[in-house]
């Protein structure tokens, strides 16, 4: 499919299904076919919108300093145009944090909305007790940025997967494929990081907003990831929280039948309630 225009930037999409319309969202790094093992199993029931987020793989990457804001806007645009009205949004770490923060702003856009560990550092600032996990997360974070910034995308992405995200030795069980997915990518992922509010979410905004919410994690996604998980579930009223035994950071990838029953589970609860 061509590519279309949203806020002045080419994105490639691809819709699938008839049905409720579900949007999913990758996270940084990442693209569209990460959602692969999933997407055809959503489409059996819904009308599934897959696309690469502005800067990643087959969609433009335009010059300047970039902002997640920019990505939220994005995503709306692109609910929107499926001319559904709202749409139930599922959405992996930075596109998790996306999702909320356009949630946040522009609650009328969501039916329901599925996170997995959103990278939300400054969520969990204040507390004490994941501060010697965040505080190593950041140095770690700040090392692969160095990478990044002198060009040297292939140990950038190396260290963030097996320090940051995914584990130790990780990098190398990851398919030709994707760590060529991953490299390439390097750049939208230094200009994320870029943006002062990365990590940031108005909470207390997003807990006056009655969009249905479900805030999962896996048992073996790094620990960092766990507190952050905690304080939304914690703080937002309107979320309830799952947890995937035995998968990690991408479970539509390693658990993907699990996670769309999931998904679709949460989907038929908000559809009893009305």
């Amino acid at each position: 499919m061509p590519l279309v225009e949203v806020n002045g930037v080419g994105l490639y999409r691809e819709v699938v299904g008839d049905g409720d319309p579900l949007v999913l969202v990758h996270g940084s790094w990442d693209d569209h076919y990460a959602w692969l093992r999933v997407r055809d199993a959503f489409a059996e029931r819904f009308r599934v919108l897959v696309y690469d987020r502005r800067g990643h793989s087959r969609s433009e990457r335009p010059p300047g300093q970039g902002t997640r804001f920019e990505d939220e806007e994005d995503l709306a645009a692109l609910i929107t145009a499926l001319g559904s009205g709202p749409a139930y949004v599922a959405a992996n770490s930075f596109g998790a944090s996306t999702a909320l923060g356009l949630a946040a702003r522009r609650p009328e856009l969501f039916r329901g909305l599925t996170v997995h560990e959103p990278p939300l550092l400054d969520v969990v600032a204040d507390d004490p007790v994941p501060l010697p996990m965040i505080t190593s997360v950041r140095q770690e974070l700040a090392a692969v940025l160095d990478h990044l910034r002198a060009g040297e995308d292939l140990e950038g992405a190396r260290r963030f997967m097996d320090g940051i995200a995914l584990g130790p030795g990780e990098w190398d069980k990851l398919p030709d494929k994707a760590r060529d997915t991953v490299v390439a990518n390097a750049p939208t992922f230094l200009d994320e990081h870029g943006d002062p509010a990365w990590a940031a979410l108005d909470l207390d905004r997003l807990a006056g907003r009655a969009v249905p919410l479900l805030v999962t994690h896996g048992t073996t996604s790094p620990a960092w990831l766990h507190p952050i998980a905690a304080r939304l579930t914690e703080t937002l009223p309107q979320a309830r929280a799952h947890v995937f035994e035995g998968s990690g950071h991408v479970p539509h990838v390693t658990s993907p039948e699990e996670y769309v029953d999931v998904v679709t589970g949460f989907v038929e609860e908000i559809r009893r309630a009305g």
